[in-house]
């Protein structure tokens, strides 16, 4: 461990723009930082469901003793040079930036200013895997749904940006790096601190959760990325309930109105729309005694934050016959990473789709 890694003295500044990048910053200040508050800035989405969650999860950031800094980062054409510099005086004095999402535009300008010598990248879910693997290799920072497609004209005109924080996430000098994970990181780039991220602030807060005996399912958000045909999603989702008796769908805060609408009138499903990140919600309780998942950050997550209870959590693959055609040459292979990466999970074959 890096001697300054873990200092508390340093003067910290987080960047966020989801609720489970939050949870995870607030993770990260529990065990690497104990007792020491950070100041914590929101760079708000303009999506309702999204900002509901960071709302709450900002109360649970306050009350925890660090300062959030709430920033309507995407209200308007202005907003964000004047979030930029409303931020500027405090990214130059910093000395070390908390970050959920490298691949972020907005975090890589910010990323521009700042002199920290510390850097520490959090869990953004799946997403922190091809960001290792891109920084180890040197590639371009670029998410995985989107990978092999050709790079559209913001990607043009950012590309400088995201060269220069690639640079700034690599170790250098006095420059350290370190990343804060509960996914498995299996080729960490050189020079770079990988620590294990347990959920133990989760666990100490929450729970544990009553159990019911009925099951529960995890929405996911690959249709709305354009990964998997809608009508392929939902025939496997009516196919999983009725095989295995689930009653509630927990919504992806992405999930589309329309879509969910019609996931509860065709299957039967309760839609749930959690206000708080899925990890918090399972720990807090009720939860179903098996949580069904596709591919997604959760199969990782959830078997951390329900550690000690007997909730089975398990997974069922991707049919490639469900991709779209716009779906990236790589998401197939790194959907079926995800699966076959997670720990302490039932894996389930890809179900058979009248489509």
């Amino acid at each position: 461990m890096s001697p300054r890694a873990g200092n508390a003295g340093l003067r910290t500044l987080a960047f966020v723009e989801s609720p489970v990048q939050l949870l995870n910053v607030l993770e990260w200040a529990h065990t690497r930082a104990p007792g020491t508050g950070l100041t914590l800035v929101v760079l708000s989405p303009v999506d309702p469901m999204t900002r509901g969650q960071l709302r709450r999860m900002a109360e649970l950031a306050r009350k925890e003793g660090h300062e959030v800094r709430w920033e309507e980062a995407r209200g308007g054409v202005l907003a964000p040079f004047r979030t930029i510099g409303g931020l500027t005086g405090a990214l130059r004095r910093a000395d070390r930036i908390v970050m959920g999402d490298p691949f972020s535009r907005y975090v890589q300008l910010l990323l521009t200013i700042t002199r920290a010598r510390d850097l520490v990248v959090v869990d953004d879910g799946t997403a922190t895997m091809e960001f290792v693997t891109q920084l180890a290799r040197g590639e371009r920072l670029v998410r995985w749904h989107r990978k092999g497609s050709r790079p559209g004209p913001r990607d043009l005109l950012f590309a400088p940006v995201s060269s220069s924080a690639r640079r700034t996430l690599t170790p250098a000098g006095d420059r350290r790096v370190e990343i804060f994970s509960a996914m498995p990181i299996e080729e960490t780039p050189e020079g770079v601190t990988v620590t294990a991220h347990h959920f133990t602030w989760t666990r100490d807060r929450f729970g544990p959760p009553r159990i019911t005996q009925g099951a529960d399912m995890v929405g996911t958000s690959l249709v709305e990325t354009g990964v998997v045909d809608a009508d392929r999603y939902l025939d496997a989702v009516r196919t999983l309930a009725r095989t295995h008796g689930a009653t509630r769908y927990f919504a992806h805060r992405r999930e589309s109105a329309e879509k969910l609408h019609r996931l509860a009138v065709e299957t039967g499903l309760e839609v749930v729309r959690p206000d708080l990140p899925l990890e918090l919600i399972a720990r807090r309780g009720p939860v179903g005694r098996t949580i069904l998942s596709f591919p997604s950050t959760v199969v990782h997550t959830l078997p951390l934050a329900l550690s000690g209870t007997k909730v089975k959590i398990a997974v069922c693959d991707i049919d490639p016959a469900w991709l779209t055609q716009h779906a990236s040459p790589r998401a197939r292979g790194f959907l079926s990473g995800v699966t076959g990466s997670a720990r302490d999970v039932h894996r389930l074959s890809a179900v058979t789709s009248a489509g």
